[in-house]
């Protein structure tokens, strides 16, 4: 069993359509058994007395435009212990890289990537919060999942 935690900032827009839109590949491949997939958050903006917010709307309409559904997600925050609990940590900008290198006390298994690294380029994904792009970190968010999924398969991993 592999496990994937996907992070951005707050848990709201891009680390949840990682999870669902990695969920979704993983079905349709016939690996939803294989793979535990789940996102969480650097900061704790978008959590309030413990309970995280839902995905952000347009987040949640782009992702049903696709057929996925990211129904019952909450925002929560990522932990120490998370590191110990998955096999890749995967942020989706420098900041969150930082962040979560910052709250994992390191990398010393070399979990932590970021997550278009797999498609061989460093760039970041643009937040859509601020960029209101919700197509293009749909698109940045898809290959990057592809590609991690594919990198998986050789591997004899799932």
């Amino acid at each position: 069993m592999i496990k994937i935690l996907f992070i951005c900032h707050g848990n709201i827009c891009r680390s949840p359509m990682a999870e669902f839109i990695m969920k979704d590949l993983a079905a349709r491949a016939g690996l939803a058994d294989q793979l535990v997939i789940a996102s969480a958050a650097t900061s704790t903006e978008e959590i309030w007395n413990g309970i995280g917010n839902p995905v952000y709307p347009p987040a949640r309409r782009k992702l049903a435009e696709h057929g996925i559904s990211c129904d019952g997600k909450r925002a929560v925050q990522l932990t120490k212990a998370d590191y110990g609990r998955y096999d890749y940590l995967i942020g989706m900008d420098s900041a969150n890289i930082r962040n979560m290198l910052r709250i994992c006390g390191g990398d010393p298994e070399h979990k932590i990537s970021r997550l278009l690294s797999w498609a061989g380029t460093e760039r970041d994904i643009a937040d859509p919060w601020y960029s209101g792009d919700f197509d293009a970190t749909y698109e940045d968010v898809l290959m990057g999942c592809r590609s991690l999924l594919a990198a998986l398969l050789p591997k004899g991993r799932v």
